[in-house]
């Protein structure tokens, strides 16, 4: 087929397959530092529940599913997310196929090509691509260790402002172990964050797939729990908690806007069956136990990679997160992030190159950053990873 016969969006896409990306297409030397996998020692057994669903909610299970989410699931995120500070109800929460899903959503009710958007700079690098398939504009605002920077953020939309630019369409932040910084954002950043886009009616994309997944420090109030106006859109997931491949999301949002969300879900409603087995599970007396494995396993995994960078890599600064899956190198400005990740590649080590994570030109992105995910790998292959990585980052920076 030609390519005057795609549409416009899709004519600038790769023709090329994807490369091997899952645990499954590797062999066990191979050590995975690139995407957020769930270590498959901390997926839960969900074999009880699943039979359950399947005898006794049979009728229910193995039908087509609401396209808002099954009632029950709906009442009780809405609970769960009340007791961390939201005032939220059934009707404010749309179910759907993992928080990507979520994001492509709130994009398609609130972008037209050619609108602007705020995002990090870096930002999640999965999301890019599904921003950019509705042809925004990127606007990037700055962060530090205390999140998005507020004030640059404000000063930018001062400028649009004054050269009669349109303001944009919303704000993208995580504000939870930021991925792929790993920074939280501040109490105080948060509130100013919702004080500007409630002062200029700009909608923020709250992303928050790791909130639970904490390690040190105390949570922040959620940018959903200071809404007063109905101005954020937040997303959850069970992917980052539970299990990603259960793909089990949700928006939290106005009534009249979930029911336009439910007109543009085109699929017909996500899994009955899954969302039955998430919900009997939350609802059982493992789900508390389940967390607090989650946070102890992982920070165990965070400290170990700490160490072993510090050990191999002891030119390199990094952000110690205080939960989520990722932690960001900052390279000396020599030493390419680009080469690095591919030469680890070679010798077995698989990792993101940080420039992948700004929306801007890849001629423009920085390119003295790594991300590396410690989700995955056992300790001893984290110890493993980062020795030869220390290897191939000495044969690049002497």
């Amino acid at each position: 087929m030609s390519d005057d016969r795609l549409a416009r969006r899709a004519r600038p896409l790769s023709t090329r397959l994807p490369s091997p990306h899952f645990p499954s297409e590797f062999g066990e030397e191979v050590i995975l530092f690139d995407s957020g996998f769930a270590a498959p020692q901390l997926l839960p057994d969900l074999a009880p529940y699943a039979a359950v669903a399947l005898t006794e909610h049979r009728d229910e299970t193995l039908q087509y599913a609401s396209g808002r989410g099954q009632p029950y699931l709906r009442a009780w995120l809405a609970e769960w997310m009340n007791a961390d500070g939201c005032d939220v109800t059934a009707d404010h929460i749309l179910v759907t196929n993992g928080a990507k899903q979520g994001i492509d959503l709130v994009c398609r009710l609130l972008l037209d090509e050619g609108d602007a958007i705020v995002v990090t700079a870096p930002t999640y690098f999965t999301a890019i691509p599904i921003f950019r398939n509705f042809g925004v504009e990127f606007i990037e605002v700055g962060q530090d260790a205390a999140g998005l920077d507020v004030a640059a953020l404000d000063a930018l939309l001062a400028r649009r402002d004054a050269e009669g630019k349109p303001p944009p369409k919303f704000i993208y932040n995580i504000p939870e172990f930021h991925n792929p910084t790993g920074a939280t954002m501040t109490g105080a950043r948060r509130t100013a964050l919702v004080a500007l886009a409630e002062a200029r009616e700009i909608p923020i994309l709250e992303d928050s797939p790791y909130r639970r997944v904490r390690f040190d420090g105390e949570d922040q109030p959620l940018l959903k729990a200071l809404d007063r106006s109905g101005i954020v859109f937040h997303l959850g997931t069970f992917s980052k908690l539970v299990a990603p491949g259960l793909r089990i999301g949700w928006i939290v949002a106005e009534p009249a806007l979930i029911a336009r969300l439910i007109q543009l879900k085109s699929e017909g409603g996500s899994s009955p069956l899954i969302q039955r087995i998430i919900h009997d599970f939350a609802n059982s007396s493992a789900f508390p136990d389940h967390i607090a494995k989650v946070q102890r396993e992982y920070r165990v995994r965070r400290d170990c990679i700490l160490a072993a960078v510090g050990r191999d890599l002891p030119e390199a600064r990094i952000a110690i997160p205080g939960g989520g899956y990722y932690v960001w190198l900052t390279l000396p400005d020599r030493v390419d992030g680009d080469l690095l990740a591919a030469r680890a590649a070679d010798a077995g080590v698989h990792l993101i190159a940080g420039s992948r994570f700004f929306a801007g030109s890849s001629d423009d992105a920085p390119r003295h950053h790594v991300r590396l995910s410690f989700s995955y790998a056992t300790p001893h292959q984290i110890e493993d990873g980062i020795r030869r990585l220390g290897a191939v980052y000495r044969t690049i920076a002497c």
